[in-house]
């Protein structure tokens, strides 16, 4: 019996899914409310809602204390609630398209600390594939839920958000024992870049187009902000830049595992993020700085916005709309929070005003993160109007300009030879094939891909 090949949704269609067949469009807005499981909803991997505008909201001012407009798209509305099911699906479908991979035959291992690996969990039985997640044992429970939920299996390896070795190691294993357990790693496969750079950075361009004709902004955008945990956001920064040439690409990663900044180690708790180790697919070459950002500051950002007692402060004390803030309140997760601490970082270092939008995306949102909350109001107390003010002003309006660098000649080369160490001693990579990436023309040529794997897809679908 031949295998049953499942196609989904084109990058063009995922950034426009206007340009979905209709009957298809439809089909799938229903799945989205009524059976999530439907691999139709393939066709709802998009930034987009069912009117074609880009799921976004312009940070209060309040909230933020800086006169830039901070602009975050979130992704809780995608099918596995997280953005990062668009580039695990990028990831499987070329590598289907590319006859790497076969449903009924292969197992897709997911290696992941967290929303990559629930993609993998969602996306890989609904194009028919058995599919394995690994994942650190110290990652939220709520993650391993959803990944059983989902119909996927999982393993989990030693240690915390950092602890990225044990799982290329566990992968490494499974390689060895099944040559049918096929690696879908979200660090060094660039159909993760490519779906960011093109569906995720052009999402964004239309996003401030649409602003400024509401009289926000200048239509520009002069700053994207991304934590790397794979660094596949942040390839939408090189596409802002190519259309913005004063676009700065600005990297974050916690205080507590400061890789890149300093090349240090250690272990933290902004979930997704921060892997102690530079992945392939950055292009740190275009990253004009990297600023760090304290773990237990996001949590603490995470907690006034998702607890009562904090909104109400954020309600009477701040004047925040309550429509807002009641709209917040389960709207982001930790490292959402980091990557909105890290615009106001950059807001203020860079000293943007008014017309200036810098943008960052909420990557998944509250619902991972309940037994987090719970543990912070187990370690501090339960949260009071004297608490919310202190973390208000402290997190948000405190934000500080320490652990910045700009990156200069030197400390890009610094950046860029933290590869070789995870790449070429560990992976298997060539040293020709590192330095290759030195050069724009390499990742140019990766971004080029986009239309090629379109037209691939287009004749297997049969259109």
């Amino acid at each position: 019996m031949s295998p049953k090949y499942i196609y989904g949704p084109t990058f063009e269609e995922m950034l426009h899914p206007e340009k979905i067949k209709p009957e298809i469009r439809q089909r799938a807005l229903r799945a989205l409310k009524e059976d999530i499981l439907d691999p139709v909803n393939l066709y709802n991997i998009t930034w987009k809602d069912e009117n074609g505008k880009v799921h976004y909201i312009v940070l209060p001012k309040e909230l933020t204390g800086v006169d830039a407009n901070i602009i975050v798209l979130y992704g809780r509305h995608f099918p596995t609630g997280s953005h990062k099911v668009g580039a695990t699906y990028s990831v499987a479908m070329e590598k289907q398209l590319a006859g790497e991979i076969t449903p009924g035959e292969d197992t897709l291992v997911w290696p992941s600390t967290g929303n990559y690996g629930i993609g993998g969990a969602w996306v890989g039985p609904r194009l028919g594939y058995d599919s394995l997640v690994i994942l650190p044992m110290l990652m939220s429970e709520e993650r391993f839920k959803k990944i059983e939920s989902f119909g996927a299996r999982y393993i989990k390896t030693p240690g915390c958000e950092s602890n990225v070795k044990e799982i290329y190691d566990k992968c490494k294993e499974l390689r060895a024992e099944n040559p049918r357990n096929k690696i879908l790693n979200q660090f060094e496969v660039m159909g993760n870049y490519r779906f960011h750079y093109y569906v995720t950075g052009n999402s964004v361009v239309e996003v401030v187009e649409e602003l400024k004709k509401e009289g926000v902004g200048n239509g520009r955008v002069s700053a994207f902000v991304s934590a790397m945990g794979s660094a596949g956001t942040i390839a939408a920064g090189d596409l802002l830049k190519q259309k913005f040439y004063e676009s700065k690409i600005i990297g974050l990663e916690p205080i507590q595992c400061r890789t890149i900044y300093s090349n240090g180690y250690g272990g933290h708790d902004i979930q997704g993020i921060g892997d102690k180790h530079v992945t392939w697919i950055h292009n740190v070459m275009n990253m004009d700085a990297i600023m760090c950002i304290d773990d237990v500051e996001c949590k603490e950002g995470l907690w006034l916005l998702s607890d009562p007692e904090g909104q109400e402060y954020l309600v009477k004390d701040v004047g925040i709309p309550e429509d807002k803030v009641r709209f917040m309140s389960d709207l982001f997760g930790i490292s959402s929070i980091c990557n909105i601490l890290g615009a106001i970082k950059t807001a203020k270092y860079y000293g943007f005003g008014p017309r200036d939008n810098i943008v960052t995306i909420a990557t998944d949102s509250l619902d991972r993160y309940y037994s987090v909350m719970k543990a912070m109001e187990g370690t501090y107390g339960k949260m009071d109007r004297a608490k919310a003010a202190s973390l208000y002003r402290g997190v948000f309006q405190g934000a500080k300009l320490d652990f910045i660098e700009e990156g200069t000649v030197r400390t890009r080369e610094r950046w860029f030879n933290l590869k070789y160490y995870t790449w070429v001693e560990q992976q298997g990579k060539t040293v020709e094939e590192l330095n290759a990436q030195k050069s724009q023309d390499w990742w140019i040529e990766q971004q080029a891909l986009v239309p090629e794997f379109d037209k691939k897809l287009r004749a297997a679908r049969g259109d």
